[in-house]
């Protein structure tokens, strides 16, 4: 057995264990039914996958129905959603395998058609700039709190559903992002205008989910923040924002935070910050007092050490949809023998449908082809 970082065991304050420090990461699957209720094909995909790494996050669940981004999305708005929530949970807490849900409100970026006719909505009246975007209605302070609410009721669905944590979808513009962003975030209330007052919304929405998770769970259960740390809109977040943001949720009774990249050694667009990889300058900011997650086109066990210099745990995406039995074979020392290929006739046998499969081919390298 290897002696690596990413062989070793963590436990975190609250008492739950991974058994070493590699993490899948979420990726959208697009296997659902149409009302987010989940299908046996899900339950292979990621059962899998579930085996060799110490934890899963699973693929974004919309908490609130106006929040629901594609077809095919995993629900968690209702208590319909418990008992096939509670499936997958455990498809995935095998061989000592930790369950997180990921909970997610996609706000602007999602459409009209998608929500039945209804209009998409976002903290301001802003569209996003990307194709086929429509414009959103803005939020009203009482729909604020009412989806602050749906994000802690959901925390408790998965709570209920037997998951071992939940993570904050933050992330890739969706809307928690959206309200920290000056480019969607145009308010002139407390939500909205100074960097200080676009945090009140994950201020507020961090101690909903934390107190429900408290009063719900009577096992360890984590509580788990996703960021991305900038945007290419103007105006948009930028590092020094992201650093402030890492600031104020390391203060959070979260018990990890997780990064959002393309790459682990990714450098910030901004001058002040290219001397080194974007992910070291948010581990310093962090300063041991939280664990991080850290991600991005991580192919070997060396890039897997590489960027565990830097973070507790690493996040694994393609290389898992490529081979699930990667872990075992990085353990092993037998890297040769990893599969990075896939050939259109092998996606059934490793359940790579809808989804995963558009990922691979719009996303993946051609080696990972």
């Amino acid at each position: 057995m290897t002696n690596k970082k990413y062989a070793q065991s963590f436990t975190f304050k609250n008492g739950l264990t991974l058994k070493n420090r590699f993490v899948m990461a979420p990726m959208t699957t697009k296997m659902s039914f149409y009302d987010g209720v989940i299908t046996e094909d899900e339950k292979r995909y990621y059962h899998m996958r579930s085996k060799e790494v110490g934890a899963v996050i699973t693929a974004a669940a919309n908490v609130s129905e106006n929040g629901k981004g594609w077809e095919g999305e995993l629900g968690v708005y209702d208590d319909k959603h418990i008992a096939g929530l509670s499936d997958l949970a455990s498809s995935i807490k095998v061989n000592g395998t930790k369950a997180f849900l990921q909970l997610y409100h996609g706000g602007r970026i999602t459409q009209s058609s998608v929500l039945k006719g209804l209009q998409p909505v976002a903290p301001s009246s802003v569209k996003a700039l990307r194709p086929n975007s429509e414009v959103p209605r803005e939020l009203e302070e009482k729909e604020i709190y009412q989806i602050i609410d749906d994000y802690k009721e959901a925390a408790i669905r998965a709570v209920k559903a037997g998951f071992d944590g939940v993570e904050l979808h933050g992330a890739n513009t969706y809307l928690i992002q959206q309200f920290f962003s000056p480019h969607s975030n145009r308010r002139s209330d407390q939500w909205g205008g100074s960097m200080e007052k676009r945090f009140t919304f994950i201020d507020k929405l961090v101690d909903a989910v934390t107190a429900g998770v408290d009063e719900a769970a009577t096992e360890p259960f984590i509580v788990g923040y996703r960021f991305s740390p900038e945007e290419i809109e103007t105006p948009g977040i930028r590092f020094n924002e992201t650093l402030y943001l890492v600031e104020q949720l390391c203060q959070k009774p979260l018990d990890y935070l997780h990064v959002s990249l393309r790459n682990y050694s990714q450098v910030s667009e901004l001058d002040a910050y290219q001397d080194k990889p974007m992910v070291a300058y948010l581990n310093e900011q962090i300063d041991g007092r939280i664990p991080f997650i850290s991600v991005g086109d991580i192919r070997t066990g060396e890039d897997a050490e590489a960027a565990l210099k830097h973070s507790e745990f690493v996040a694994l995406g393609r290389v898992l949809l490529s081979d699930p039995n990667w872990v075992s074979k990085v353990m092993a020392e037998k890297e040769e023998m990893i599969r990075y290929n896939v050939a259109e006739e092998e996606r059934d046998v490793l359940a790579l449908t809808n989804g995963v499969w558009g990922f691979m081919q719009g996303m993946m390298p051609d080696r990972l082809r």
